[in-house]
């Protein structure tokens, strides 16, 4: 049996994995789950699946999960505190690691499962935007397996041939086509967009995500960091990628190859498909997913992305350009801008603008160690806290007015 550590077990990826673990009882054991403050569903979790370690960041919450495993009796051990995050991930009897948390919380750990060798189902993709060199370095130096579970680069990476990392060239490689559905605005007209509301941006026509995964959707952040990830994942460079917007989220993105042929991966919009496909790669295990049906969707339609609509997708091709720490200041701009949207501080067209400014206003430098990155992904958040913050006597108005 192969020991699994999902860390952000009670977002969707992780309860989508536990979904597919559950299905496979007889190959899989669930060794560790992870969780920031959400200790009701994690003792939900634990005592359904009985990992060995539940590890909660927040101390009260930690304290509240503890209470309820002993009074049912529940043998797990909890764990507290960020630290205990990588020590989950590095255990000798976990062979893989589901590193799900959103956003830079979960850099740490994902690059402790790194250096302890381990399979990494890769659905943080903050990991590669804040630290894309330094963590795929730690991949390759500790010989830890590496795989994708964002729906476009696991599609990605069925499409390639086994050979890829002799180099895309190489193996006659000619184009990435990332898709992305465009989210639920993308129809909406450019002077309707400062109004639209929280409620609406996390409403994505096609996908069941979470709130902040969602705001990205709606922004197209999200797919500017997929081509950031992207890069990184395959070895590539942003000329050699085209995002292709598609709004039914069917075909999950292509590859195109120098004698004219383009092959797709195809599916419904459920991340059990990646899910199951990274857990038991090279083999094929079954997901629960309910089977695509090509006549009854009939219709499928691509579309070029317009810069005006999504500026978060140029500013993200403009950081990866820049290099070095440009893209940790992207990153975590964004994470606060959208939380800033979510909590009704700013508008929904000043997610693109608090980047802006924070690019413009931080200094880009080597991304050379963890220390590093950590320290300007602070600074960042400094400078887009105060943009943020400033906005009543910038705009002389509230987000509500």
């Amino acid at each position: 049996m192969k020991g699994v550590a999902i860390l952000g077990a009670t977002g969707t990826i992780g309860v989508n994995t536990l979904d597919v673990l559950a299905r496979h009882r007889e190959d899989y054991r669930v060794i560790a789950l992870t969780a920031h403050s959400q200790h009701q569903r994690l003792a939900e979790q634990c005592l359904t699946h009985v990992p060995d370690y539940a590890v909660m960041v927040d101390a009260d919450a930690a304290e509240k999960l503890q209470a309820e495993l002993q009074r049912k009796a529940c043998p797990t051990r909890v764990l507290q505190g960020a630290d205990a995050l990588a020590r989950v991930a590095a255990l000798p009897e976990v062979d893989i690691v589901m590193a799900a948390i959103v956003g830079a919380a979960g850099l740490s750990s994902t690059i402790a499962a790194a250096r302890a060798g381990k399979r990494i189902l890769l659905a943080n993709k903050e990991s590669l935007v804040m630290s894309g060199k330094l963590f795929m370095d730690e991949v390759r130096e500790h010989h830890a397996e590496l795989l994708p579970i964002d729906s476009e680069h696991n599609a990605i990476f069925q499409c390639m041939p086994s050979n890829y990392t002799d180099g895309l060239q190489a193996v006659g490689v000619e184009k990435i086509l990332l898709t992305g559905s465009g989210g639920p605005f993308r129809d909406l007209p450019l002077d309707k967009l400062a109004g639209v509301t929280p409620e609406q941006a996390i409403a994505h026509p096609n996908w069941n995500m979470g709130k902040k995964i969602s705001v990205d959707s709606a922004t197209m952040m999200n797919k500017g960091l997929e081509l950031i990830e992207a890069c990184w994942l395959f070895d590539t460079s942003l000329d050699n990628i085209e995002v292709v917007l598609h709004p039914q989220s069917i075909i999950h993105s292509m590859v195109e190859y120098i004698d004219g042929s383009v092959i797709a991966q195809l599916g419904q919009p459920d991340m059990r498909t990646p899910i199951a496909h990274a857990l038991a790669w090279p083999q094929r295990i079954s997901s629960g997913v309910k089977r695509l049906d090509l006549f009854d969707i009939a219709t499928l339609s691509f579309n070029r992305p317009d810069e005006q609509r999504y500026p978060c997708l140029q500013l993200a091709r403009q950081a990866m350009q820049t290099g070095g720490t440009a893209t940790t200041i992207l990153n975590a701009a964004n994470e606060i801008a959208v939380q800033a949207f979510l909590d009704r501080k700013i508008r929904f067209t000043d997610i693109a603008a608090t980047v802006e400014y924070a690019l413009g206003q931080c200094s880009v430098t080597p991304a050379d160690s963890l220390e590093t990155i950590v320290r300007t992904d602070r600074f960042a958040r400094d400078v887009a806290h105060e943009f943020v913050n400033a906005y009543p006597k910038r705009t002389g108005a509230s987000f509500t007015s």
